[in-house]
């Protein structure tokens, strides 16, 4: 299809609502011009096609032959799209919300919370997908991410969630009788790491040389902070989640790190489904709440 030659979609559009009403008042009203705009329009419409579409000899406006095959022709099109929008949306609509989250938060911090968004929002099916891989954000597939970091990621939009700066922690009877000064005093103890991850072993080559990590234990993320409080290893983890057992002298805080991280809001650029932006508010408004609810 040579889409050059094609008049103008406002011109055809004008013609068609004309077409259904016979009525250039009518028209206008049906999209919301006036009834002069839609007589400039259909002029437009024949200057291009160099056919006469609507007779003007009599009082009342009527089509030509020519100007009711195009009007038969546009009824069928306009037709079929407005059928194929109601299809999409309405499967769009129905499809649920998928958002994509690191286990630790999801375990720590989302799931806690999640019942307040159902009974906020009853209409809207979630779609959690706990995992620590950076997952591509595409039409028909996850909506959201919630990924920690420092932002500005390239090829999508980022907005800051939550802060999220990280700590060492550990049980106290792990490092009890210990003395731990520098990063170097913990190399030789076992350490707790998120399956997928390697904060922890980066953050020990970046103290000062090569520090080796003594040995370490994989877990899911959900998984991990309950083994740093039985004693198993040092833990590098969100100080956010770890507040309440720092409290509760469960742990002890050891080090913390200089970067200032945060957890993001991550979407692709362009529009968000309704769902979305419902969920995207709900998630700022549990943020500055800052308990689960």
């Amino acid at each position: 299809m040579n889409w050059l030659s094609m008049p103008p979609l406002a011109a055809l559009r004008a013609f068609a609502a004309f077409a259904e009403t016979g009525n250039l008042a009518q028209a206008g009203a049906m999209l919301n011009v006036s009834h002069a705009a839609i007589s400039q329009q259909l002029r437009a419409l024949e200057a291009h096609l160099g056919l006469a579409l609507v007779d003007r000899a009599g009082r009342a406006l009527v089509l030509t032959a020519e100007g009711r095959q195009l009007a038969d022709a546009l009824a069928l099109g306009f037709g079929a799209i407005s059928a194929a929008v109601q299809e999409l949306t309405g499967r769009a609509a129905d499809r649920p919300l998928h958002v994509s989250v690191t286990p630790s938060l999801a375990g720590y911090w989302l799931l806690p919370r999640l019942a307040g968004f159902s009974r906020a929002h009853p209409g809207i099916s979630l779609r959690v997908d706990p995992t620590p891989d950076l997952i591509e954000l595409g039409p028909g597939g996850i909506d959201l991410a919630l990924r920690h970091g420092v932002g500005g990621w390239p090829g999508v939009e980022s907005e800051p969630l939550l802060p999220a700066p990280l700590v060492i922690v550990a049980a106290p009877q792990l490092v009890q009788g210990r003395r731990v000064a520098t990063p170097a005093d913990l190399a030789d103890l076992p350490w707790i790491e998120e399956l997928g991850t390697n904060e922890a072993s980066a953050w020990l080559a970046a103290q000062g040389g090569a520090i080796g990590m003594g040995r370490s234990t994989q877990l899911p993320g959900n998984l991990t902070l309950e083994s740093a409080r039985s004693g198993q290893g040092l833990l590098l983890i969100v100080r956010l989640f770890v507040e309440a057992d720092l409290a509760a002298g469960r742990l002890v805080e050891l080090f913390a790190t200089r970067q200032e991280s945060q957890y993001h809001i991550v979407t692709r650029p362009g529009s968000l489904r309704p769902a979305a932006r419902a969920f995207i508010a709900w998630l700022r408004r549990e943020a500055r709440a800052g308990s689960p609810g």
